[in-house]
C-alpha cells in the first residue's frame, strides 16, 4: 500500500461518496461538464450518479446483451456511446440514458470506442475494420480490413484517425478518405496513445516494451525492459511526460529536449502489484494510477517523470478504471466488485502545472 495514509491532512484525497453497480465496474466518466457520472459494468448495466452526491439518476440493465466493453462520453458531456459482445454499439443521451441509435455491426466484439476531439465523428474498432458514424449515427467513412484485428484507435486532430495493429500505426484523413501516414514496426501493438500535438505515436507491445514515432521526422524508438506489457499510456497535457503501466510501478518518460532517448525514467514505486489503470489531469503535471492491489494513489511529477504522491486512498478491489473530473477536483474509480468511490480533490493544481524544479 502507498505510504500516504487515506484521508489524512497530508493527503489530499478527501472523502467524497461511495457507491455500487451490480457486476464488475469496467467503465467510467464524467458528463454533463461533470454534474453526473456514469459507470458500465461488465454485465451490461449502465448506472448514472449525482456526481456532487453518488444519488443514483438512472440506470439499465442489460443494454448489451452479453456484456458491455467499452463506453466513451462524447466531449461535449450530453451524449455517449457504448458497446459490447453482441457487435452492437448504443448511442444514448446522459440524462435520462435513453438510447437515441443503436448500430448493428455484426456477431463480434466491440472493443473501441472514441469520439473525435470536436465531437463530430466516433469511431468504432471492429474486427479488422474501423467505422466513422456522426453525432446521430449516420455512417461517414469505413476502413479496408487491416492486417489484424485492430487493437486501439485515438484521433490526432478533428478529421485525422490513428489506428494500430500487429505491425503497424496508420493514419487516415476521414474527410478526404484517404490515408495520410502509415508507421511500421514488426510487433504485436496493445495500446496507443498520442502527445496532444499529434506528433508523438506511443504503443504498448506484447513483447513487453513501448515503441514510439515522431511523425515529423519518422524517427522511431523503443523502451524496454517492462516486466509486463504496458497496456496503460496516459501523456500530460502539455505533451512532456508519457506515463506508462507494465509493472506495479509507473515509469514516466520525459520527452523534454533530447529525451526519452538517451536518458532514465522517472519511475513511481506506490503499488504492491500491476497498474491496472492510469491518467492524467486534464490540466498540469498530475499523475493517477489504480491497481490490482486495489490503491489508488495521485503524483505530481517533476519534468524528469519523477515525482512525490499528493493523495492516497484504497477503493477495495482491482481498480477497474479511473476518470477525474473535468475540474480535476475530483478523481473517481471503479473496482472489480462493483465499487464506486469519488475522492474530492483539495489541490490548486494550477501552481505546479509546470511541473517541479
Amino acid at each position: 500500500m502507498p505510504d500516504i495514509e487515506p484521508f489524512s491532512p497530508r493527503g489530499m484525497f478527501h472523502e467524497g461518496w461511495t457507491a455500487e453497480v451490480n457486476d464488475y465496474a469496467i467503465a467510467c466518466g464524467w458528463a454533463l461538464k461533470g454534474k453526473q457520472f456514469i459507470v458500465g459494468d461488465v454485465a451490461g448495466g449502465l448506472f448514472a450518479f449525482e456526481g456532487d452526491t453518488g444519488k443514483i439518476i438512472w440506470k439499465k440493465e442489460n443494454i448489451h446483451s452479453c456484456g458491455l466493453l467499452a463506453m466513451a462520453i462524447h466531449p461535449e458531456g450530453e451524449i455517449f456511446a457504448t458497446s459490447g459482445q453482441d457487435g452492437n454499439v448504443q448511442i444514448c443521451n446522459c440524462q435520462e440514458g435513453k438510447v437515441i441509435k443503436t448500430l448493428d455491426l455484426g456477431n463480434g466484439w466491440v472493443e473501441h470506442l472514441k469520439w473525435s476531439n470536436d465531437g463530430l465523428f466516433l469511431a468504432i474498432a471492429y474486427s479488422k475494420k474501423v467505422y466513422v458514424f456522426n453525432e446521430i449515427g449516420e455512417e461517414k467513412w469505413i476502413s479496408e480490413d487491416h492486417p489484424s484485428t485492430v487493437s486501439a484507435i485515438t484521433w490526432s486532430n478533428k478529421n485525422e484517425l490513428a489506428t494500430a495493429c500487429y505491425g503497424r500505426v496508420t493514419f487516415f484523413d476521414i474527410v478526404n478518405k484517404k490515408t495520410n501516414q502509415k508507421l511500421e514496426w514488426q510487433g504485436s501493438l496493445v495500446s496507443m496513445e498520442l502527445s496532444p500535438d499529434g506528433d508523438i505515436v506511443a504503443c504498448g507491445s506484447q513483447d513487453n516494451s513501448v515503441h514510439f514515432w515522431r511523425r515529423s521526422t519518422g524517427m522511431d524508438a523503443e523502451m524496454t525492459g517492462y516486466p509486463g506489457k504496458p497496456s496503460h499510456l496516459s501523456f500530460d497535457d502539455s505533451g512532456k511526460l508519457l506515463a506508462t503501466s507494465g509493472s506495479e510501478r509507473i515509469t514516466v518518460w520525459s520527452f523534454i529536449g533530447n529525451g526519452p532517448e538517451g536518458t532514465m525514467p522517472g519511475e513511481l514505486c506506490h503499488h504492491t502489484e500491476p497498474i491496472s489503470s492510469l491518467a492524467f489531469s486534464n490540466k498540469g503535471m498530475l499523475v493517477a494510477s489504480g491497481s490490482r492491489d486495489g490503491s489508488v494513489v495521485a503524483s505530481f511529477l517533476k519534468n524528469d517523470g519523477n515525482g512525490d504522491p499528493v493523495g492516497a486512498a484504497f477503493s477495495g478491489d482491482l481498480v477497474g478504471a479511473i476518470s477525474w473530473r473535468p475540474d480535476d477536483c475530483a478523481l473517481a474509480a471503479v473496482n472489480a466488485k462493483g465499487v464506486v468511490n469519488v475522492w474530492e480533490f483539495k489541490v490548486r493544481t494550477n501552481l505546479f502545472s509546470k511541473g517541479f524544479k
